[in-house]
């Protein structure tokens, strides 16, 4: 573990903090209270560092965590098209609402998970219908809560890495085999020109639904998606010019493709929509659990300053082994002092 003020300090005062609280029994807690007095960015939590991303998951344990340990915020996310109806019902969302008020939690944004919108980037004109109509009930959804900003994560071309599985994923060669190249597959008709085209109608129509709902919407950047960096994003932006769309920046993500955080944060600017923070390790290529590893959270935090930054910073934290939950309490509390 890293040595910092931060480790001498704040995470015995938090955890002492929290430990009192949660034995006493009162709800919200007092650390929730002193948060949500904060001004200038505000920092949440995603469900998902508690719970899967299958279909069906239910998050509501996970946001009786968030809202015990402290956060501003919290990003909650449709996992499967079939939730739509089987778990995103009236009663379902009127139950979470009221979790969400008791514990003052903001939906930040709301996320669609990748398998829902996935045929986003087809250039089959059907597909794409019926993956706006996703789009559209998703952005529904999300204003059920209130929350600002829809998510996704900009898809790959269907055309790319067909049988490959999650291809963002597929980044290195750990034990590579004598002769064994790398490769992604490409079907003999892949067209960038013509992807990239369409893929900016295809984000003009999504605007479109979400400021329907009075929401605007977020793209977040992965490896080998059509908008696998920040770079990316601007010229998609730069072809669209809607103060709607803005960038989700994953901290870790940037840095695994060797762009350096706080530099895209400036690169960003004003295009800035919300960030993802996780911690990744010396290689970079592990997310290991924040303040085990070596992203410069106070340099990414300087740089928001910078640019008077007033979104989210919230944990997206992947499940590697150990606490999650001493994670999230040390997380808040480091951001509690970069941020002041």
């Amino acid at each position: 573990m890293k040595n910092s003020s931060f480790y001498r300090r704040d995470f015995i005062k938090t955890a002492g903090v929290l430990a009192a609280v949660t034995s006493s029994g009162l709800a919200p807690s007092l650390f929730a209270v002193e948060s949500k007095e904060r001004s200038g960015p505000k920092i949440g939590c995603t469900s998902w560092c508690f719970h899967s991303f299958a279909a069906g998951t239910n998050p509501e344990e996970a946001i009786e965590l968030i809202g015990r340990i402290g956060f501003d915020g919290i990003e909650l996310i449709l996992l499967g098209r079939d939730d739509i109806t089987n778990y995103w019902t009236g009663p379902t969302i009127n139950r979470i609402q009221k979790q969400l008020d008791r514990w003052k939690l903001q939906v930040s944004q709301f996320v669609l998970f990748q398998p829902v919108v996935e045929g986003l980037s087809s250039l089959n004109p059907d597909e794409r219908k019926r993956n706006l109509d996703y789009f559209e009930t998703g952005c529904k959804i999300g204003r059920k809560f209130n929350a600002p900003v829809v998510n996704i994560v900009a898809p790959w071309p269907r055309e790319l890495g067909q049988g490959q599985g999650y291809i963002p994923r597929y980044y290195e060669m750990p034990n590579p085999q004598p002769d064994q190249k790398y490769h992604i597959n490409m079907t003999a008709d892949f067209d960038w020109d013509r992807i990239w085209a369409q893929y900016i109608d295809t984000t003009k129509a999504c605007l479109e639904r979400a400021k329907a709902q009075k929401m605007k919407m977020s793209i977040e950047h992965h490896t080998h998606t059509i908008i696998p960096d920040t770079t990316a994003f601007l010229r998609l932006w730069d072809a669209i010019r809607d103060p709607a769309l803005g960038l989700n920046l994953d901290v870790g993500w940037t840095l695994l493709q060797r762009e350096y955080p706080p530099v895209a944060v400036h690169k960003a600017g004003p295009r800035l929509m919300n960030l993802h923070m996780r911690d990744i390790d010396g290689a970079m290529r592990q997310f290991v659990h924040i303040g085990h590893g070596v992203m410069d959270f106070k340099a990414i935090c300087d740089s928001l300053k910078a640019i008077q930054f007033e979104g989210f910073l919230s944990i997206e934290q992947d499940k590697y082994p150990g606490d999650m939950e001493e994670t999230c309490i040390r997380y808040l509390a480091m951001m509690k002092e970069y941020l002041a």
